[in-house]
């Protein structure tokens, strides 16, 4: 198969899982409460869905560098900048998602966005965020810089399964802490 077809297929591929991870969403929000209460299920959940967000993102990177790579962007000026800084791109992307999830998470902890709550959200939630930013920071870097091997990827998955643990680890204790 020639390469303007394999990323046509990756683009179709990407918008299908796209809106296939919408109706995760819904399911993995609406679920977690009652999964919580079993640190072996709630480990799991958290590990699929965190693989499944991942794996998203590696799919649309994967997609962006066969577009540039075929020089679907040769007209615009700085279309290759994000090829040319992986690393960069990589740590602003994974910092956005991270402080867009924290956002999401004190929206459904709290029914609103309270600036007042938002600092006590991002130190509750900086253990878990540092390691799945960095999960996220090497799926991006690795993929733009195109060294991205199956070994780099089981380490990136082990490394969401450790945050999956130590973040289940964490909510049981602050739902301890603040029953008493």
């Amino acid at each position: 198969m020639d390469a303007k077809k394999t990323t046509a297929l990756l683009g179709i591929a990407f918008i299908v899982f796209l809106a296939l991870s919408y109706f995760e969403n819904l399911f993995f929000f609406g679920v977690l409460g009652d999964f919580l209460r079993n640190p072996f299920l709630a480990v799991a959940t958290l590990f699929v869905h965190n693989v499944l967000v991942v794996s998203l993102i590696l799919l649309g990177m994967t997609f962006y560098v066969r577009l540039v790579m075929l020089d679907f962007f040769k007209r615009e000026k700085y279309g290759r900048i994000v090829l040319e800084h992986p690393r960069t791109f990589a740590v602003t992307f994974a910092v956005m998602i991270l402080l867009l999830s924290i956002v999401r998470a004190s929206i459904l902890i709290y029914g609103t966005l309270s600036l007042a709550d938002l600092p006590a959200m991002l130190l509750i939630s900086a253990p878990i965020g540092i390691i799945e930013g960095y999960g996220m920071y090497l799926t991006i870097s690795k993929t733009l810089g195109r060294t991205m091997s199956t070994k780099d990827l089981a380490f990136i998955y082990i490394i969401f399964f450790i945050a999956a643990i130590i973040e289940v680890g964490f909510i049981n204790l602050l739902v301890a802490v603040t029953a008493r």
